[in-house]
């Protein structure tokens, strides 16, 4: 499959050209007198046309509301002349449904082909070659490469071990044979599942919840310092809840998992578990921001924004002597009954 000058471009599926009333994804690259020429996406960027007439159901008043360049987005094919390679495209006749299933096959073809073309690149192999006997056969197999992609994360061999590949060599008396052979090399098939499995392997989400907690009681540290206990209680292997001290009297609770709505019914438990301890020393928590999930720079913000923010610690962390929300109580004078 090796070869010195590799091509890597090549269309995301076996079929040249799309089919009559397929929905297929287009990306507009100009607009001259008669309508707007696109690429084809999914077809290794072949020419199609969109007529203005065809761009709107009603009157166009301005094409550039309907229209533009760069833009991406799913369009009806009316008709394809292979022979001229002329494609005519429609915007209007797409439905709502129709444009829904474009996206998710889009997307999912796009995955597949990053892959592909990464293996291709890195591994010096033609990418062609690579669809015609891994790719292709993988689509007509399973539906779709992305299915395939996700169970060869779990069993490679019982996938990719069923394709193979013929090739002709020259036997010892002389005439050519064919041979039948694996579909591609160890070292193709390697950094194929390395690939795979970076990119289609489920990462856990962040989910995060803000809470303002204060306690003006005698030994109110040690109150907040339970109710931030109960709150780490209420996790469990999947989602362990984690509860920090982000700057008095604002903390932050976290869990990460595979499951987003799990993971924001195990901190709403944990809130609840948290409340009923503090309010049971006459505490008071209040919920800043419910349960989300959330991106590592969302997460980061808060602390960034905070005017003076402390350094976070852990439950088991906070100091006895530390501001925790109980105001301008003095903890050693108000303990010995002083007061200033």
């Amino acid at each position: 499959m090796a070869t010195n000058t590799p091509n890597l471009e090549c269309r995301m599926y076996e079929a040249k050209y799309p089919e009559v009333d397929m929905a297929v994804m287009i990306q507009v690259k100009n607009i001259a007198d008669m309508g707007a020429y696109v690429s084809l996406l999914e077809y290794n960027n072949i020419e199609g046309m969109i007529l203005f007439s065809e761009l709107s159901r009603r009157r166009i008043r301005s094409v550039s509301s309907l229209i533009k360049v760069g833009r991406i987005e799913p369009v009806m094919v009316l008709r394809v002349d292979k022979e001229k390679g002329y494609i005519d495209l429609s915007k209007r006749r797409v439905s709502d449904e129709e444009i829904e299933a474009c996206e998710e096959r889009y997307n999912k073809s796009k995955l597949v082909h990053s892959i592909m073309r990464h293996v291709a690149e890195t591994m010096q192999v033609d990418l062609e070659d690579l669809y015609i006997h891994v790719g292709w056969p993988l689509y007509r197999k399973y539906g779709h490469a992305f299915e395939a992609f996700k169970l060869i994360v779990a069993d490679p061999d019982s996938v990719l071990n069923s394709f193979t590949r013929e090739i002709k060599e020259v036997g010892p008396d002389g005439q050519e044979v064919t041979k039948v052979v694996p579909a591609m090399s160890e070292d193709v098939k390697v950094a194929l599942l390395k690939n795979i499995r970076r990119r289609m392997t489920a990462q856990p989400l962040k989910i995060r919840a803000d809470i303002e907690m204060k306690c003006f009681q005698f030994d109110g540290v040690l109150h907040i310092k339970e109710a931030m206990r109960k709150a780490e209680a209420a996790g469990n292997n999947d989602c362990p809840v984690k509860i920090k001290l982000v700057a008095p009297p604002l903390y932050v609770l976290t869990t990460q998992t595979l499951d987003k709505e799990q993971g924001i019914s195990v901190l709403n438990n944990a809130i609840k578990a948290c409340t009923e301890a503090i309010e049971s020393e006459k505490g008071k928590l209040t919920v800043k921001e419910a349960p989300r999930a959330v991106s590592e720079r969302e997460d980061k913000l808060l602390p960034e924004n905070m005017p003076n923010p402390n350094e976070e610690v852990s439950g088991e962390e906070v100091s006895e002597e530390e501001d925790t929300g109980m105001g301008e109580i003095d903890l050693e004078n108000t303990a010995t009954g002083i007061t200033e």
